[in-house]
């Protein structure tokens, strides 16, 4: 019983452990004793991010995902309700035959209950859908290029019909490329006529319909239009699917004109007062803003009226509709909608954006640094002292220009090798008239074999007159000439003769060497043109950017409402050539865009198009919201503060255009389109804004050439890259390279013909050619022109005369050749 009651006791042995010593510190248990629960906010915060557990991060995951899909129903609820702008909608018919007005009439023939609101245009149709409460405004432009992409800028969705047979045609790749560079909404694929193809054909050729649309739109289902029920579907669908960002297009506001009148002004019968109706679109539009006026420029707001709703949505129809007929809202009701417009906001002259666009530059303000004629006759008459003061050791009776011809002998070979290198250096020297005289015979000779050339060239052109009634000879030898400059630029870039009639110093006057072009110095502000006094400069572009796009401006009309604008001074011109066939899109601007300025577009060459694009061409733009024409300046993308200038569009590369043009504030896409001689318009290139800085660098490259006379180990006499001492003094200081990658300098001209010595950092070869690299800055032309460049000239017949006209242009440079 003892020992059950006697408990453990521990040895002598048992191992006992040390405390802990935290030492001048406290340990953690004591700070938390200390602190009885209360800890750092700081502390507290970083230690929630880290000891998140998995409930929590689940919780935070779902939140985000809640988030996002309140934004993507706040963005759909945002068009086609009770307050909102209707859902725009643009039928586009990817195949030349497909008439989009007939879809939009089987869409309204599908449900009873719709109600089509009357309109003054017959490509608008206004319906309201009590099932969905939702309403749409359905719009079919023409197939003009024009027209579609006007009409893309402001549609909410875009209904594609597709053909049951072949797809998309030419047509329709073109419309399709254009769309996508533009900025393509939400998209709806539609096919037609499934219902008359076999039915054991039908799934089959579904399949391949699908197949050819999956290289454009891989993850877009197509849905069939054939009978109500499918009609019914698609409504759906377009009420519901998720819409696109078109960023810069929903920073801006903008609407649709839907009635345009035109009210002449009192003191001048050539300008009056232009009165646009429609949905406030984007964002805020404020009375005090400027708007872009399409083909005409930028204009100031007098008022902003809000007239009625001329659609609004009903979500009961008041009255049943027979089959096959739609509910109509009667004109007498259309009529009284426009009685009794409340004004929203006059213009406030003190607050109202200016039209001043240029600045008003000071021919006194600045120093040019271009030399004067006195100068650079004080840098002749100093050349020339200079050449005087040269002395050399000459057999006596020797006359001044037989000095000129020999070489003075204190070089760091020997005696020997000197003496031999003088003898035949004068005997080269005596051949040397004869060397020019074989080289005037072989240029006359090349220009006459030129002029065979020409003749075989006519006579090629003639066998190929069959092919086109309207052939016009002089423009394709204009054209067969751009062909031939962009192959040999292909060939020898940037290489060009030296001239013969004009001295090289006075020829490539403005011209520079450069010892590294990646890494020399150049000052951006020197030498300007005096078209750079007139634009404006931000000392910070994209601090700017940001503090525009952030700020909250004055709204005078939310996105929504059915507003009136009055834009002040339009030419009267504008409403007598305004087609009602076309959508008229306006657009509200940002502050600053006004303004001219050096734009760059980040630009891709269309591989359809093959025809040589060659710099300072007149191009027509279409940049965001703007169209212009302009004389643009090709560069290369690259990193770097001096950037290549490129002669040639090039084919496969990125490359950068440089135009005077408005500022605009990125992001915002690029259309490159050329007018033909018929008046027609191609599509050349597609890219982004790059970004507005007039102090980008563009150095145009030229390179001289010339061949080795004699080679003496790391010497050798060049002859051909310039013809007389003067120039060879003039361009000492350049550095000198070869296409075998030898580097070197000259030393002295030996003569008076333009031959001279030059040293290498290796022997040459007899078959190498010495080159040497000038730059000279370049500027684009003030070639910025708005007016009657509203329309691009494109339909499915201009579409195929191109195609066929390209095809001969191909066999003619074939047969040339």
């Amino acid at each position: 019983m003892a020992a059950d009651n006697q408990g453990h006791r521990a040895g002598p042995f048992k191992q006992k452990n040390k405390s802990h010593k935290t030492g001048r510190h406290r340990s953690k248990s004591q700070i938390d004793t200390q602190h009885k629960g209360r800890v750092n906010a700081k502390s507290l915060s970083k230690r929630a991010r880290k000891e998140l557990n998995k409930i929590n991060r689940r919780h935070q995951a779902h939140q985000r995902r809640q988030k996002r899909r309140d934004e993507i129903l706040s963005k759909r609820r945002c068009v086609g309700g009770r307050d909102t702008a209707p859902h725009l909608v643009v039928v586009l018919g990817l195949y030349e035959e497909c008439t989009p007005s007939h879809i939009v009439k089987h869409l309204l023939e599908c449900d009873d209950n719709l109600v089509v609101y009357p309109t003054n245009n017959e490509l608008i149709f206004d319906v309201s859908v009590p099932r969905f409460n939702k309403r749409f405004t359905f719009l079919c432009p023409p197939n003009n290029l024009s027209a579609i992409l006007d009409a893309a800028k402001v549609a909410d969705s875009l209904l594609c019909v597709v053909s049951p047979t072949e797809g998309i045609d030419g047509w329709g790749e073109t419309c399709l490329t254009c769309l996508f560079a533009q900025g393509l909404p939400a998209t709806t694929l539609v096919i037609q006529g499934l219902s008359e193809i076999p039915i054991k054909k039908r799934s089959e050729q579904k399949k391949q319909i699908q197949k050819i649309l999956e290289r454009r739109f891989p993850e877009q289902k197509l849905y069939p239009l054939d009978n109500a029920q499918e009609g019914v579907m698609l409504l759906r669908h377009l009420g519901e699917q998720k819409l696109n960002v078109v960023r810069w297009r929903d920073t801006r506001p903008h609407l649709m004109a839907r009635n345009v009148t035109f009210q002449p002004s009192e003191q001048d019968n050539t300008v009056g007062t232009l009165k646009v109706s429609g949905f406030v679109r984007g964002c805020a539009l404020s009375v005090n803003s400027l708007v872009h006026l399409p083909g005409l420029g930028d204009y100031q707001l007098q008022q902003i009226d809000m007239p009625p709703d001329p659609c609004p949505l009903n979500s009961k129809g008041s009255r049943k509709k027979g089959k096959g007929d739609a509910m109509a809202v009667d004109t007498e009701e259309a009529n009284s909608m426009e009685e009794g417009a409340k004004v929203l906001g006059v213009a406030d002259p003190s607050k109202q954006e200016s039209l001043d666009s240029e600045a008003i530059p000071d021919p006194m303000e600045g120093e040019q640094t271009w030399p004067t004629e006195e100068e650079l006759a004080e840098a002749e008459a100093a050349l020339q002292e200079q050449t005087q003061k040269i002395t050399k050791r000459v057999p006596k009776g020797t006359s001044e220009y037989q000095a000129a011809w020999i070489v003075d002998s204190g070089d760091e070979e020997d005696e020997d090798d000197d003496s031999d290198e003088d003898d035949d250096e004068e005997a080269d020297g005596m051949e040397g008239g004869s060397d020019e005289e074989e080289s005037d015979e072989e240029k006359a000779s090349i220009a006459e074999t030129d002029d065979m050339e020409y003749e075989t060239i006519s006579i090629t052109e003639g066998k190929t007159v069959h092919w086109d009634d309207n052939y016009d000879e002089e423009q394709e030898t204009a054209m067969l000439e751009k062909y031939r400059a962009e192959r040999m630029n292909e060939m020898f870039p940037d290489e060009i003769d030296t001239p013969t009639d004009i001295s090289a110093r006075k020829r490539f006057a403005r011209y520079r060497g450069l010892k590294s072009f990646r890494t020399s110095p150049w000052d951006p502000k020197e030498n300007l043109p005096l078209d750079y006094a007139r634009i404006f400069q931000f000392e910070n572009f994209n601090r700017t950017k940001k503090r525009v796009l952030a700020e909250e401006r004055q709204s005078t009309a939310e996105p929504g409402w059915y507003v009136t604008l009055h834009i002040a001074n339009v030419p009267k011109s504008f409403i007598g050539d305004h087609d009602a066939r076309i959508p008229l899109v306006i657009f509200g601007m940002l502050p600053h865009e006004q303004k001219m300025s050096v734009l760059h577009f980040a630009i891709k060459r269309y591989h359809v198009n093959p025809e040589p694009i060659k710099s300072k061409e007149r191009l027509l733009f279409q940049v965001g919201y703007r169209r212009f024409t302009a004389c643009p300046v090709f560069s290369q993308h690259s990193l770097g503060d001096k950037h290549k200038y490129d002669r040639f569009l090039p084919k496969e590369t990125m490359t950068v255009a440089s135009v005077y043009a408005p500022i605009l504030f990125p992001p915002a896409t690029v259309l490159m389109f050329k007018e033909q001689q018929d008046g027609s318009h191609s599509l050349i290139a597609t890219g982004t804004l790059h970004g507005v800085h007039p102090d980008r660098i563009v150095a145009k490259k030229v390179v001289l050439s010339g061949h080795p006379l004699k080679i003496i180990n790391k010497q050798a006499i060049v002859r051909y890259m310039f013809f007389n001492r003067e120039d060879i003094m003039w361009f000492k200081p350049v550095e000198l390279h070869t296409k075998w990658g030898r580097r070197g300098h000259i030393k002295e001209p030996l003569g008076t013909h333009g031959h001279m010595k030059c040293i290498f950092d290796g022997k040459l070869k007899s078959q190498d050619t010495i080159l040497m690299n000038l730059y000279k800055r370049v500027y684009p032309k003030w070639t910025y022109d708005v007016v009657n460049t509203r329309h691009v000239n494109l339909t499915p017949a201009i579409l195929d005369d191109q195609y066929h006209s390209r095809k001969i242009a191909e066999a003619l440079e074939i047969d040339m050749e």
